[in-house]
């Protein structure tokens, strides 16, 4: 691309799923990017976040991998592309003979655009497995799974804009969009409640969305700090008392009769679930008095238009598919879905999260959430790839990482850090170590993960490559690339390309991502009227079927996109998290993101800009468990759970509950998911990473802790 260095490219920021957009510009004299900011971007309109404005700092950084790797006697050593394509193609080749398909594990990232994660899944099938997955498991796969179940697509049903001018109540549930989606909370949510509607928050941490909420002069915010994992008891406490209302007092129209009996299918089972439900005793599980309860349904039930916004709170726990399936029950018996200004909306947390979903980076869909044991769906797509595609349902990522030296025996990894994302990560560490038989990692830092690996391939960074990702709500957007910075480092796409053309002759040699995206557009009908003109600088929002559509800001304004057009109801029972707090662990340890940084920190840990806001991680702690355990605030200390400990610094604060501890998974040295529960949702297969069994150790030798910076 041809432009003056001056003159910014108009790109989006690579971290978190509100898809704003930036613009980056170069030196004259070097290649040193710099943020600018885009003014009448369509998401953003020229507003940032820390991370936004700090996303440049990366490109250049020290750290970058430049060359590509080989591990020999015990170290790496740099080779050429030759030699490192050669080994991978040998290594493949010799796995599939030897542990047929399914011995390889492909993992997409969120981190890449839809384009590169298209061609990676379509490698994995074209190898012979449906073995694929991405980090969405790790986040949102229970909120997909209800949300397709029961509505037809996993995604938000609304807009960002059309919440703003439309919502009364926001009822924001597990989230915490002022620290994870900060411009989407302060541009779309907080204006929301400055121009007159009530937010609902139900969060086990008062965090910074609770504080953004406070606004002078209103009472127009409730925080429910609900006890981690007791979620299903507090929503069905709050549907009983929409019900029990409803019939003593049906001219209230709490609930919305007509659109129940046109418009959705198993309210019986609802209330039946529901008959001998106990309020009390529910209200004091969740550890929230019943009268805040009841307040809260009777606010919701009576808005003109309310909205859920569904997080990691909800969907990270062995109940997740139900957690949500929850939400989606109090949104359907009161009629708020299909309009403007209601709806289920899952806040995607990462850059492309929402659209490496889309293409079909999962082991049970294809592009465009094509179910791959559906024979005519299937069959529609070999058609365009000229090959037959495994029909039964893959490995997820976290199951395949359980089959490692089993049934799995090699990894293929394109911009994902597993060894830190994976809950109980010290034993993810010994599989990858010890039982692995290949794995080839490409990413632009040396990770964790790739420490292990056998091959790791230098790729360009966010600002170097061009291609499309999807925000959370559904807006397919061009990221334009600046320049290349590393000579040797190759971009996502051309590495995938040059390996699948060595490995099958044909259907992988493409001419750069728009030929890709033309594909793509092919064999997934929610993208199929969409192409880099019409995308231009608005971008679109999904389903776009045919050429010429203008996108949905809203879905199922008329019916649903289940089988027989109907919104699913289904009455669930509150289940306790895997582990409860008992003598050995007292406590219960919770987790999130901060603002400053950003999944596995392997980018924002190594942005000074970011780093300098919180260089190492920390744990909350309620001052009456600090005072029972003689804790004082700066102190350092041991969390321990049955499968780790890690050192960190307390925090003492009555924003957590107590009997409630809460840190983070961003630091390499002091992750969370040392500790973490790896046990899954029977369903959507998401570990329980928002409830493990704790303990604090006070009295420990600090003098040798360290942090490190490497990841």
């Amino acid at each position: 691309m041809s432009q003056n260095n001056n003159d910014p490219i108009k790109t989006i920021c690579p971290y978190c799923g509100v898809g704003c957009g930036i613009g980056v510009a170069t030196d004259d004299d070097s290649s040193e990017m710099h943020f600018r900011p885009w003014g009448d971007a369509p998401v953003n309109s020229g507003r940032i976040c820390i991370k936004g404005g700090a996303a440049t700092e990366v490109v250049n950084h020290e750290d970058r991998l430049t060359d590509p790797l080989i591990k020999e006697n015990g170290g790496f050593q740099k080779v050429s592309w030759e030699r490192a394509y050669e080994y991978i193609i040998s290594e493949l080749e010799r796995i599939h003979e030897e542990h047929g398909p399914d011995g390889m594990g492909f993992f997409g990232s969120s981190k890449t655009m839809n384009e590169e994660n298209y061609l990676l899944q379509k490698l994995a099938r074209r190898y012979g497995t449906n073995q694929v997955d991405n980090c969405t498991r790790m986040c949102h796969a229970s909120t997909v799974w209800a949300l397709r179940r029961s509505l037809g697509a996993g995604a938000m049903t609304n807009s960002m804009a059309d919440l703003a001018e439309e919502a009364d109540v926001l009822w924001i549930h597990g989230a915490n969009p002022a620290e994870q989606h900060p411009i989407a909370n302060s541009q779309y949510f907080r204006q929301a409640a400055l121009d007159g509607a009530t937010v609902i928050q139900v969060d086990p941490h008062a965090n910074k969305t609770t504080r953004s909420f406070e606004i002078e002069d209103t009472d127009r915010h409730m925080h429910l700090q609900v006890e981690p994992g007791t979620d299903i008891a507090l929503l069905n406490a709050v549907i009983k008392t929409i019900l029990e209302h409803h019939e003593k007092n049906p001219e209230d129209n709490w609930i919305d009769e007509d659109f129940i009996e046109d418009r959705t299918e198993g309210f019986e089972d609802l209330k039946r679930t529901l008959a001998d439900f106990d309020r009390e005793a529910a209200a004091e599980t969740c550890g929230v008095d019943l009268s805040d309860i009841e307040e809260a349904a009777e606010v919701y039930a009576q808005a003109g238009n309310a909205a859920i916004f569904t997080g990691m709170g909800m969907s990270q726990h062995t109940s997740g598919v139900d957690n949500v399936q929850n939400e989606i029950n109090l949104a359907l018996i009161t009629g708020n879905i299909g309009r403007p200004g209601t709806g289920i909306n899952p806040l995607r947390g990462q850059n492309n999260v929402q659209g490496t979903c889309d293409v079909g980076t999962m082991p049970n869909v294809l592009p465009g959430y094509q179910e791959v044991d559906d024979d005519e769906a299937r069959e529609s797509i070999e058609s365009v790839w000229g090959f037959d595609i495994p029909s039964e349902p893959g490995l997820t990522n976290v199951e395949i990482s359980h089959s490692i030296g089993e049934s799995v025996f090699g990894l293929y990894v394109m911009g994902e850090n597993p060894l830190m994302s994976e809950p109980d990560s010290n034993a993810a560490r010994q599989r990858f170590d010890e039982d692995l038989e290949f794995m080839v990692v490409q990413d632009i830092f040396m990770t964790e993960t790739a420490e292990l690996a056998d091959v790791v391939l230098p790729a360009t960074s966010w600002a170097e490559r061009g291609g499309t990702v999807t925000n959370t709500d559904r807006r397919v957007q061009l990221m334009r690339p600046v320049e290349k910075v590393y000579d040797n480092t190759k971009h996502d796409l051309d590495i995938l390309s040059e390996i699948g053309t060595r490995l099958f002759d044909d259907g992988f040699d493409f001419d750069g991502p728009e030929e890709v995206f033309e594909e793509l557009r092919e064999v997934c009908p929610i993208y199929h009227g969409m192409t880099y003109d019409t995308l231009s600088e608005e971008g679109l929002q999904w389903p776009c079927y045919e050429p010429g559509d203008e996108g949905d800001q809203y879905l199922y304004k008329k019916e649903f996109d289940t089988d027989n057009g109907k919104g699913h109801i289904e009455g669930v029972r509150h289940q306790p998290p895997a582990e409860t707090p008992d003598k050995e662990y007292p406590l219960i340890l919770t987790t999130a993101r901060l603002e400053e940084h950003y999944n596995t920190g392997t980018m924002s840990r190594r942005s000074p800009t970011l780093n300098r806001q919180h260089p190492e991680n920390f744990v909350d702690i309620h001052p009456k468990d600090a005072e029972r355990y003689g804790i004082e605030n700066g102190q350092t200390v041991q969390l321990r759970s049955r499968r780790g400990s890690i050192e960190v610094t307390a925090q003492v604060t009555d924003a957590i509950k107590e009997g409630v501890i809460w840190t983070t998974p961003h630091f390499a040295a002091s992750s969370a998911n040392r500790l973490t529960n790896d046990i899954l949702d029977d369903r959507a297969k998401i570990p329980e990473y928002k409830a493990a069994a704790a303990e604090i150790d006070v009295d420990i030798d600090t003098s040798s802790s360290t942090e490190t910076a490497d990841d």
